[in-house]
C-alpha cells in the first residue's frame, strides 16, 4: 500500500509568497488546505493546483481577523482524522501610514492577522504534531522584525521570538519550526500598500519563487531562521549589532 501524501495548510495562498508555497508544496507531492477570505480566488487557485499537480486541495474561506472564522481554521488543524503535516502561517498585510495616522481598528486588524492568528493556529497545530512525533510550522515574518519601524516591525518581532522559542521547545518532539524573514519581494503585498518598486534599489527586490525554495530547503534542514538573499543576511546581521536607538534615528532622518 502506498503511504498517504503529506498535507500542508497555507494561509494567504492566492498571491505572492503564499501562492508560491502552495505551488511548490503541491509540486513536491503535498495535498493542500488553502485558507483566505476570497472564496472565488481560492476556488480558482485550487482548480489550477489540482490540474497541474494531481493533488487534493481543500478550500477554507476564512477572515483571520474574525475570531469565529479563525476558530474554524484551528479546528481543521486539530482534526485527528485529517492530520496536517505542515502549517504555513503566511497571511498578512501592512499599513503604509504611520501609527497615529491609522485608526486603532486598522492597527488591531493587522495585529490580529500578524500575531493572534499566528499564535492560535500554531497552538492548534503543534499539539497534534507533538503527539504524532512529526510535523512542521513555517511562520512568515520579515526582515522588518530586526528593525524599529513601527507596529508592523513590532508584530513581526513577536513572530521571530515566538518561532525561535517554539523551534527549541518542540524539536525534541519531532516538530520543526522555521521563521522565514524575507525583505522586499515582488508581490501584491507592496502594491496593496501603494509602495512602488522605486522605494528600494533593484538589487534589494527578491523573487517570491526563489525565496520560497530557499525557505523550504532551510526548513528541511531544520533551520530556525531562513533569511533569503545575501543582501538581507547582511542587513539582519548588521541590525543585531547596531543599537536600536541609532537605527531608529537613522530611519527617522530618512522619512523627513
Amino acid at each position: 500500500m502506498s503511504l498517504p501524501r503529506p498535507r500542508a495548510l497555507v494561509t494567504g495562498p492566492t498571491a505572492g509568497i503564499g501562492r508560491s508555497f502552495a505551488h511548490q508544496l503541491a509540486e513536491q507531492g503535498h495535498d493542500l488546505v488553502l485558507v483566505a477570505r476570497d472564496r472565488a480566488r481560492l476556488e480558482s487557485e485550487a482548480k489550477e493546483l489540482r490540474s497541474a499537480y494531481g493533488v487534493d486541495v481543500e478550500v477554507l474561506a476564512a477572515d483571520l481577523t474574525d475570531r469565529d472564522d479563525l476558530a474554524t481554521v484551528e479546528a481543521r488543524l486539530a482534526d485527528p482524522d485529517r492530520p496536517v503535516d505542515l502549517l504555513v502561517n503566511n497571511a498578512g498585510f501592512g499599513l503604509k501610514r504611520r501609527f497615529l495616522d491609522n485608526s486603532v481598528d486598522e492597527e488591531q486588524a493587522m495585529l490580529d492577522v500578524l500575531v493572534t492568528a499566528v499564535m492560535r493556529l500554531s497552538h492548534a497545530a503543534l499539539g497534534p504534531m507533538s503527539e504524532r512525533g512529526r510535523g512542521g510550522v513555517i511562520n512568515v515574518s520579515s526582515v522588518a522584525a530586526f528593525l524599529p519601524r513601527g507596529s508592523y516591525s513590532a508584530a513581526k518581532a513577536y513572530v521571530n521570538s515566538f518561532s525561535e522559542w517554539a523551534a527549541r521547545e518542540y524539536a525534541p518532539r519531532g516538530v520543526t519550526v522555521t521563521c522565514l524573514c524575507p525583505g522586499f519581494t515582488r508581490t501584491e503585498f507592496h502594491e496593496r500598500m501603494e509602495v512602488g518598486r522605486g522605494s528600494a534599489p533593484d538589487f534589494m527586490w527578491l523573487d517570491a519563487d526563489d525565496l520560497v525554495a530557499t525557505a523550504l530547503k532551510d526548513h528541511a534542514k531544520g533551520k530556525v531562521f531562513s533569511v533569503p538573499g545575501a543582501q538581507y543576511k547582511v542587513v539582519t546581521a548588521a541590525a543585531r549589532l547596531v543599537p536600536s536607538g541609532i537605527l531608529q534615528r537613522f530611519q527617522s532622518l530618512g522619512r523627513k
